[in-house]
C-alpha cells in the first residue's frame, strides 16, 4: 500500500547560470527538470545516503511520471532554492514534490533558508517560480521492479523516517 502525504522540505540552493537561459535571460523550461534532479539528489545526500551508494547496491530509481507547473520565469543570475520532499512512499514506488523559489529581493527569506530542512507546516520563503512532482519505481540493474524494504532495508528505514517526519 502506498502512503500519501507530504514530509518536510529539503533544500538545494543554486544561482541561475548564463547557459541555462536564453537571449532574454529567461531560463529554458527543460532546465527545471534538471533542477528537480538536483533537489532529489541533494535531499538523499542530506538524509545521509547517496545515489552512488544506491547504485552500488544494484538499485536504480527511474522517473516514471512527471508533472510541472510554471508560475513565473527564473532569470539569469537569480538565486533560487529547490525545495524537495517526499510526496508518496512505498516499498515499490517513491514520489517527490518540488517547489522552486527565487530568493533574490525577497524580504521574507531567512539567512539559513537554503541550509536547513523546512517543516511540512512552515511557509516557504521566496517567490514561487515552478512547482512539480516526479514519480519513480525501484528497479534492479536488469530493470526489474524490486521491493526496497527487502532489497535495501537500511535505505527503506531512512526514507520511512523522513516520510514520517511530516506526520508528527
Amino acid at each position: 500500500m502506498q502512503k500519501e502525504s507530504s514530509g518536510d522540505w529539503y533544500t538545494a540552493r543554486l544561482r541561475v547560470r548564463y547557459q541555462e537561459s536564453d537571449q532574454m535571460g529567461v531560463v529554458y523550461h527543460a532546465n527545471y527538470l534538471n533542477w528537480f534532479e538536483i533537489g532529489r539528489t541533494e535531499m538523499i545526500r542530506q538524509m545521509g545516503y547517496t545515489y552512488r551508494k544506491m547504485e552500488e547496491q544494484g538499485l536504480l530509481l527511474p522517473v516514471t511520471g512527471l508533472d510541472v507547473k510554471y508560475h513565473k520565469p527564473a532569470r539569469y543570475d537569480d538565486e533560487i532554492i529547490i525545495f524537495t520532499r517526499i510526496a508518496a512512499f512505498s516499498g515499490l514506488r517513491l514520489s517527490y514534490e518540488y517547489d522552486i523559489r527565487r530568493m533574490a529581493e525577497a524580504p521574507d527569506v531567512p539567512l539559513d533558508a537554503g541550509e536547513r530542512v523546512w517543516s511540512h507546516n512552515e511557509s516557504l520563503p521566496g517567490e514561487r517560480l515552478v512547482t512539480g512532482s516526479t514519480q519513480h519505481v525501484w528497479v534492479n540493474t536488469d530493470w526489474k521492479p524490486v521491493r526496497l524494504d527487502k532489497t535495501a532495508p537500511e535505505l527503506y528505514s531512512v526514507l520511512a523516517k523522513v516520510w514520517l517526519s511530516g506526520k508528527e
